[in-house]
């Protein structure tokens, strides 16, 4: 295989030089670079592509998808009862919106995306959709090719009709989403300038706007922003999201959002919402405040202040958040992370370790535990209003797809209420999950999910794929993941490690894993491959790592610090060059999570993160699928570009380094089915490829 172009870069940060050698593929409009990209590319395609039994991954998710018929997510209900959301059948690519006026209404396909400007040839996805409160009209985000930025349209219920307002220049997926006002005609939006991800104001100097039905969306009515609010210090990269939490809420709240748990709120009164000047601080950072609720003139939020989560409630008309009223304690070694209104009280849900979880109803100062129809290692809920106490949970685990299911409040029980079919698998009958506990490096006990078929003999000889992320405080939730079932089925280990860095223990888990304490993360992750060493499930030629985005730091440096301990890793739109995410359009946001070259101590902590640094000549790495999405704005795509680079030329191993870009795709979402089947299907085969399963090894006339 050819090398990529190079050309080193010495640059030097509080005394210690930094050498670049492969600076040169950031720049992604040289013809070298392209070329090279495309060339490594379409080698990696093939040799995927040439490994026997690909095609099963395929075959079987396309399988279950016909078993199912169809699928259903984003369900949204609105207070009069209108249910709204998104269904795709097995043979189409994209789901379509779909509309009914109760649960037992008639279905109505009311918005199909392929129909959306079909003279741009593109393949648009619905991202996010959100009714008003009484259903009449619908906001649809669409995006095509993974880009993630939107535009927003408008679907009138009663005219039946799509009407002429186009909203471009938005992500409400990843912003906040739309806050609708009660007259049902105006809503509330984050508005992204420029969205050129080649401009260095690409993802700068966002603005909260509100925009009118019928009113041209050029002229932008801004009411949170840098420029609105200059006294309230807004940095170019933060992400000034406003939202009204109900119809009755007498005020609006904004806060200073970005890739970070806790951020200074604000709040006005709704009737001073265009007067400048008028935010005032409810609550800062320092609060740790997770999460919140509004009734009548009190907040009631979840706070994490005391080192550990419980909820409190101050009122709005003079505020306390030094000496709030505790109402809902800690629980021990549960996380409260969740929290939703409903008329009579609240809900809230905890879980413990990141994969037991629990629900509670608090009424009338008094918490009761609801027993839910069965265990569920993660919950989501849904509310109709703040005036209403209908509300609907969503039940998944490891084993279980997900079931949705609605509370009786006066029998006080949950009855099934699915709007696509509950499917059996019996294939996966005999697969045994299990949750246990390992000690990291520094005794720590790290929390590992195992999944693998009943029976399996432990020995040397076993595939075992480790996933693993760690940051941003998110949390590693069961889900019924189909790759993880077939892995299994196919005679592997799946182990899903919950790295500090996460969530799963609160945000002392989360501070575990985060900026100069980022090296628990693969510490943690390192151990539990020695823990299934040692309790023999498997041997070090036989373990692959795999992780994707931030997830990529902890695969990075797991396989740079013990190369030895791993057969193959997989790093999927990664961080692999941490020192440089400063300098790409996401960079400044991270910076709250990752760190800033420009400290000292964040500096070093950058630098011991930063995978593609810690690559060094003559060592023998494990193989790596390497892959990234062109049209990705969190994670450029030259970061996955100058890892495998730098790898291919250092390497001192026999194992490949395949670099894959998807050039019709971005972070991994929004794309058609078939093209994250064939994504997955890559990651799938590659795995067992290099951990020697006979059924997945390159054809005869393909091997070198």
């Amino acid at each position: 295989m050819n090398l990529a172009p190079s050309s080193t870069v010495t640059e030097k940060y509080f005394g210690i030089n930094i050498v670049d050698e492969y600076r040169n593929l950031e720049n992604l409009k040289d013809s070298s670079v392209v070329n090279w990209m495309r060339e490594q590319t379409k080698y990696s395609t093939n040799t995927l592509k040439s490994i026997s039994n690909r095609q099963y991954y395929i075959d079987k998710r396309k399988e279950f998808d016909k078993r199912k018929s169809f699928s259903v997510n984003s369900i949204n209900v609105t207070e009069n009862g209108f249910y709204f959301y998104l269904k795709k059948k097995p043979e189409e690519s994209t789901a379509k919106l779909y509309f009914r006026k109760t649960f037992n209404g008639t279905e109505t396909e009311i918005f199909n995306p392929q129909s959306y400007k079909p003279e741009n040839k593109k393949n648009y996805q619905i991202s996010y959709i959100k009714p008003n409160f009484d259903g009449s009209k619908i906001a649809i985000a669409l995006t095509e090719s993974g880009k993630e930025i939107s535009e927003m349209i408008i679907y009138d219920v009663k005219k039946n009709k799509l009407l002429s307002d186009v909203i471009t220049n938005c992500w409400p997926s990843d912003g906040g989403g739309v806050s609708w006002f009660p007259d049902n005609e105006r809503f509330i939006y984050l508005h992204y300038p420029v969205i050129d991800p080649n401009s260095i104001f690409f993802l700068k100097n966002m603005e909260s706007v509100i925009y009118k039905i019928g009113e041209d969306p050029q002229i932008l009515n801004d009411i949170f922003s840098k420029e609105n609010d200059p006294n309230l210090k807004i940095n170019s990269e933060d992400f000034p999201i406003v939202n009204l939490p109900n119809k009755e809420s007498k005020f609006l709240f904004g806060y200073i959002a970005g890739a970070t748990n806790f951020v200074n709120t604000y709040y006005k009164p709704l009737n001073e919402i265009n007067k400048k000047g008028s935010w005032k601080l409810l609550f800062d950072k320092d609060k740790k405040v997770s999460n919140f609720i509004v009734k009548g003139n009190d907040i009631i939020f979840v706070s994490e202040k005391n080192g550990m989560t419980a909820i409190y409630r101050t009122s709005l008309l003079k505020p306390n958040f030094e000496n709030p009223d505790l109402i809902v304690p800690n629980t021990s070694d549960e996380v409260i992370n969740g929290l939703s209104n409903i008329k009579d009280g609240f809900l809230f849900s905890s879980t413990k370790n990141g994969v037991e979880a629990k629900l509670y109803l608090y009424k009338k100062t008094h918490v009761e535990q609801l027993v839910l129809p069965f265990p569920a290692g993660d919950i989501s809920i849904g509310t109709q209003s703040s005036r209403s106490n209908n509300f609907w949970i969503t039940c998944s685990g490891w084993k279980n797809d997900s079931e949705r299911f609605k509370y009786n409040y006066a029998l006080k029980k949950f009855t099934s209420e699915n709007l696509s079919p509950i499917i059996d698998y019996p294939e996966f009958k005999d697969i045994i999950v299990e949750e246990t506990v390992v000690k990291s490096h520094d005794g720590v006990d790290i929390p590992l999910s195992l999944i693998y078929k009943k029976g399996i003999n432990k020995n040397k000889h076993n595939p075992l794929l480790i996933d693993a992320y760690g940051g941003y405080g998110i949390i590693n939730s069961p889900y019924f993941s189909k790759t993880y079932m077939l892995w299994a089925l196919e005679g592997g280990i799946m182990a899903i490690a919950h790295v500090r860095g996460g969530g799963e223990k609160g945000e002392e888990w989360h501070l575990g894993g985060f900026k100069e304490t980022k090296p628990n993360s693969w510490k943690d992750l390192i151990s539990c491959a020695e823990y299934m060493i040692n309790k023999d499930y498997t041997s070090s030629e036989n373990i692959a790592i795999w992780g994707a985005s931030a997830g990529g730091i902890t695969i990075g440096r797991a396989m740079t610090e013990r190369p030895d301990l791993f057969k193959a890793a997989i790093i999927d739109a990664g961080v692999v060059n941490a020192s440089r995410m400063e300098f790409t359009p996401n960079g400044l946001n991270n910076v709250k999570e990752l760190g800033s070259l420009k400290i000292e101590s964040e500096f070093k902590a950058l630098l011991e993160m930063d995978a593609y640094l810690h690559i060094k000549k003559g060592i023998k790495y494990p193989a790596a699928l390497i892959t990234g999405g062109i049209n990705d704005p969190r994670v450029s795509p030259w970061m996955p570009t100058k890892f495998a680079a730098k790898l291919l030329a250092n390497n001192d191993s026999e194992n490949p380094t395949l670099l894959k870009i998807d050039y019709e795709g971005g972070h991994g979402g929004d794309i058609p089915t078939l093209q994250l089947y064939e994504n997955l299907a890559d990651i799938f085969v590659f795995a067992f490829w290099q951990l020697g399963h006979p059924d997945y090894q390159l054809k005869k006339d393909e091997k070198k």
